[in-house]
């Protein structure tokens, strides 16, 4: 039967998110997990300029205030701090440019850019931001090598697709095309997803990890399907709040289907631990709750930007099991603090986050989300997850925002095999 959802269940507190937040910000340092804590702070700090916001202008009103300012510098300086560090010339180089060393990724660079269009919009001083958009743009399309069908390869040496690009390159391509007024930019964020779907897509919906080029991971890896889904959703929200929405309402269809056959393959393998496992098609991995946050936020942001409920009840069960904090004592981190970011991250830590998480179950006492993948080694089990901190201000965000809407679809019933609703 259906679930009943109270929604008043927990929650992370105002000390938590603040721990949470600065584990992110210490912890991310690589390029993709720079980009992500932006988008991360956007849905957090910043709604009104967050394009999985129902509500949402894009682009965004112009001038700002100074509350709308504050909220965003946080974001601004992401971009600042890329910006300044390209080359001196970028603007002007034919092949484009890379807005931050992706190291050996094509992709994950990009996932920075709707932060720097941001800065640019809103007029931030002291950088080239325009030129650096551009620059990014021209590597993307004119650089990156390409399938023959025209997807533009997540890798810089051969061509290789990964579920990951999803989200890195088409959010910054759409995200373009509306603050440049360039409806054809925004037309090839879908076409990009549409040619990585057809090449990534399982037969049952999930997707495969990695495609083409000189190794494959063809399991359904459950953080790459997460990804895909989120970035999908970050382009029809982009759509449908935009100039443009009346010219992509077929586009937006297709996408809102894509993201549902997705949650539709990876609820389907959730575990009696309200986790999915690593790969989502082998149950015997460990338990993700990096992925399994993500994913929870997919549902949220479905359920108010395309009025799709079904899986909130399994959302919503996720949620409460990864915010849970009953328990006698937390986890402790799989691994010791070896790395520098890590080190950093739990030192830098607020002292309050030492009480915040002393009985969280999913948590360590400093506030990082536990278990979690490896986010440099996808087959392994890590420690400390920058992205999965990220991911978890996702899902906060996405279940604060879906609870001041109303809560629409709380008690709509999930049924999957294995009887997982009771």
């Amino acid at each position: 039967g259906a679930l009943v959802v109270r929604t008043c269940a927990q929650s992370l507190s105002d000390a938590q998110v603040a721990a949470v937040k600065q584990n992110l910000a210490t912890g991310a340092t690589k390029s993709w997990e720079l980009g992500t804590r932006a988008q991360a702070l956007l849905e957090l700090d910043a709604p009104a300029f967050s394009v999985v916001n129902a509500s949402t202008a894009v682009p965004p009103a112009t001038p700002l205030n100074a509350s709308a300012n504050a909220s965003l510098v946080d974001v601004l300086t992401i971009a600042r701090n890329a910006v300044v560090a390209l080359p001196s010339g970028f603007a002007s180089n034919a092949s484009g440019q890379p807005l931050i060393d992706g190291n050996g990724s094509a992709g994950d660079p990009a996932s920075l850019g709707v932060a720097v269009l941001l800065a640019n919009w809103t007029g931030l001083q002291g950088a080239d931001y325009a030129g650096a958009a551009a620059a990014q743009m021209r590597y993307l399309l004119d650089t990156v090598p390409k399938t023959t069908d025209g997807a533009i390869s997540h890798r810089v040496s051969e061509v290789q697709l990964w579920s990951d690009s999803v989200y890195m390159v088409p959010p910054f391509l759409a995200y373009y095309g509306v603050t440049t007024d360039n409806q054809s930019m925004v037309q090839e964020a879908y076409n990009q997803i549409k040619l990585y779907r057809n090449y990534l897509r399982d037969s049952n919906g999930g997707w495969r990890h990695i495609s083409l080029g000189s190794f494959n991971d063809t399991g359904h890896w459950s953080t790459g399907n997460a990804w895909a889904a989120a970035g999908m959703l970050r382009v029809f929200g982009t759509m449908q709040n935009s100039q443009f929405s009346r010219s992509f309402k077929n586009q937006m269809k297709d996408l809102s289907n894509w993201v549902f056959e997705i949650q539709q393959a990876m609820y389907a393998n959730l575990t009696s631990s309200d986790l999915f496992p690593n790969y989502a098609d082998q149950p015997d991995s460990f338990g993700d709750a990096s992925s399994t946050a993500l994913m929870a936020s997919t549902v949220y942001r479905l359920s108010l930007l395309a009025d799709r409920h079904t899986f909130l009840p399994l959302a919503e069960r996720t949620r409460q099991t990864l915010f849970a904090m009953n328990a006698s004592s937390p986890p402790s981190p799989a691994i010791s603090a070896s790395t520098s970011a890590v080190a950093s991250a739990s030192a830098t830590a607020p002292a309050s986050s030492n009480t915040a998480f002393a009985s969280a179950v999913h948590f360590s006492s400093d506030g990082w989300l536990a278990p979690v993948v490896n986010p440099e080694s996808f087959g392994q089990q890590g420690a400390a997850s920058p992205e999965g901190e990220a991911f978890v201000l996702m899902m906060h965000s996405a279940w604060r925002d879906w609870v001041a809407a109303g809560s629409v679809g709380a008690n709509g019933a999930a049924t999957l095999r294995g009887g997982l609703l009771g």
